[in-house]
């Protein structure tokens, strides 16, 4: 009803669902994966908050609208451990969560994710958004094996 999704259209997050390397995100980057949702270390960084994380379900659902409730329960349940594990491993002062719809929402890829930032005070988040980098897999590889040893350890 309100899609946006090109024909054809590419999508970087099912490739890494599926554990192909065709995106720019990596296999290495996952920190989480369950029969509903991966969450990995995002691409992108804001200047003061390394190590943010993406949440999708893991089949394809373009945005909120589309989103059956169970993966919607599933992703918010990933947010929490997530959450959790940024806490403890960053030692950050608080967390944010943020999603986009559709263009005017600042959707830029074309399957529903969730962020998961981790807060500092005066960290300036959301005023530094234009200054957002992509980064390099050994630059986010530390990050993802933080939380990936917090939340095997924690189970």
């Amino acid at each position: 009803m309100y899609n946006h999704e090109p024909p054809g259209y590419f999508c970087p997050f099912c490739e890494l669902v599926r554990g192909g390397r065709r995106a720019r995100s990596q296999p290495e980057d996952v920190v989480l994966h369950n029969d509903k949702v991966t969450a990995f270390i995002a691409l992108s960084w804001w200047p003061n908050n390394p190590g943010h994380v993406l949440i999708v379900p893991n089949p394809h659902y373009e945005n909120l609208y589309d989103l059956p409730l169970e993966y919607g329960f599933a992703v918010h349940a990933a947010s929490r451990e997530i959450a959790l594990a940024m806490k403890a491993t960053y030692g950050c002062d608080g967390i944010s969560t943020r999603q986009h719809n559709e263009p005017a929402g600042f959707q830029e890829v074309w399957h529903y994710h969730l962020h998961v930032f981790p807060r500092w005070e005066n960290d300036e988040l959301y005023m530094l958004s234009p200054y957002r980098r992509d980064t390099a897999p050994e630059e986010r590889l530390p990050y993802a094996r933080k939380l990936r040893e917090y939340l095997n350890a924690s189970r």
